[in-house]
């Protein structure tokens, strides 16, 4: 593994390894075990799209591994000003030891592992959302205890998030149900490979995905970038495509609910069955900072 890019690029024995790591330096860091795995290495951290998770979680994780992270938002980079990202990539990689980019386009992060000599970890495009997928990966194995015999639903927008989810619990073995709106289904490159998995389902019905699900992942209706869309979006998703306890009801009995946050209660997800599950939801909060410091300690180390 030379980057992270997407989710697709990754192996289901890359995937346990990472997950293995991850476990590791989260007993580590609860037990104050130093596991100063980068010290003296720099991550260059560039910022196209806000964040709260992702900017703490790796500039955290970085100072755990006794390195250092730094913030380039596009206003304090060339690259905002029209620099070809290819330069951007072969200036950067004299200077950092890797770099982790939020951004919208999926070509921007594959021009910088292209380009560049370091290794390039995405943070987030509109494409998908690897180290979320991880962590949320990470957190079901540490409830449930395994993948193989498990079923993932995900319920809404087929963006980032469901890319992600269906490649990494197909990957993992775990069955993958997906309920959306007409039009707003998941990536073609992702439906060709969820093809071929019989263990794949996509449906417009919710309560066929959500039926006999062990957990149930949800996202907002509107991504960042897609605020013009907001109304259009909330009438094709406003009181079907939510989390709520008719949805759990035909879920498993001791279903978990995950969310990447930030949650619009209410919207996606109810305020109840939020608050109910709002342990899991925050352990897979938790769970980004140590399956991102497993990335970097693989990619840097």
């Amino acid at each position: 593994m030379k980057h992270l890019l997407k989710m697709l690029d990754l192996s289901k024995e890359e995937i346990i390894d990472l997950l293995n790591l991850a476990d590791q330096l989260k007993y580590e860091q609860k037990h104050k075990i130093a596991h100063q795995h980068l010290k003296g290495k720099t991550l260059g951290m560039i910022f196209q799209k806000a964040s709260t998770r992702t900017r703490v979680s790796f500039e955290t994780g970085m100072f755990q591994l006794g390195g250092q992270a730094l913030f380039l938002s596009s206003r304090d980079l060339q690259i905002g000003r029209g620099e070809p990202v290819q330069d951007t990539a072969r200036v950067l990689s004299r200077y950092l030891d890797g770099i982790m980019i939020r951004t919208f386009a999926q070509k921007e992060v594959e021009d910088l592992a292209q380009y560049g000599s370091i290794p390039i970890i995405n943070g987030l495009t509109d494409f998908c959302h690897p180290c979320q997928v991880l962590a949320d990966l990470m957190t079901v194995r540490e409830h449930k205890g395994r993948f193989e015999g498990l079923k993932m639903c995900y319920i809404g927008d087929g963006n980032n998030m469901a890319n992600s989810l269906i490649v990494g619990g197909l990957k993992v073995g775990m069955k993958v149900s997906v309920a959306c709106p007409k039009g707003f289904e998941p990536a073609e490159e992702v439906l060709s490979f969820a093809k071929g998995y019989d263990s794949f389902v996509l449906t417009t019905d919710v309560l066929e995905a959500a039926k006999g699900a062990d957990v149930l992942f949800t996202d907002v209706w509107s991504s960042m970038g897609q605020e013009e869309e907001a109304e259009k979006r909330r009438a094709a998703f406003e009181g079907i495509y939510q989390i709520n306890d008719r949805l759990l009801e035909a879920a498993h009995r001791d279903a978990m609910v995950q969310h990447c946050l930030p949650a619009h209660r209410g919207e996606e997800i109810t305020e109840a069955v939020f608050e109910a599950h709002a342990d899991e939801i925050f352990d897979e909060a938790e769970n980004r900072l140590h399956a991102q410091k497993a990335v970097m300690v693989r990619l840097m180390a």
